[in-house]
């Protein structure tokens, strides 16, 4: 489990820096996702039988965590700019 969650977190990493937005989030938050998901991806499907040692529960494992950064690294930059948008116009009116 332990290199799934290193290799999730990797992949979190690479997509910081391929994935444009990054000056709106922080450093560790895409390592942080893609380790988060790789480590709850990794044990739900040890639980579902899935032998450590097989090809597929790499696949899965790191498939979804790098899936999941690539859509945190998306969606995180736009909500941002709405919410900073939002409060300079509120703190602009008071």
């Amino acid at each position: 489990m332990l290199f799934a969650v290193l290799g999730g977190t990797a992949l979190g990493l690479l997509v910081r820096y391929l994935v444009p937005g990054r000056e709106t989030h922080g450093v560790l938050v895409l390592p942080g996702v893609g380790a988060i998901v790789a480590a709850v991806v990794w044990a739900a499907l040890t639980w579902l039988g899935l032998p450590f040692d097989g090809g597929w529960i790499w696949v899965a494992t790191l498939a979804a965590a790098g899936a999941a950064a690539v859509v945190v690294a998306l969606l995180l930059p736009r909500s941002r700019r709405v919410k900073d948008e939002e409060l300079f116009e509120r703190l602009q009116k008071a």
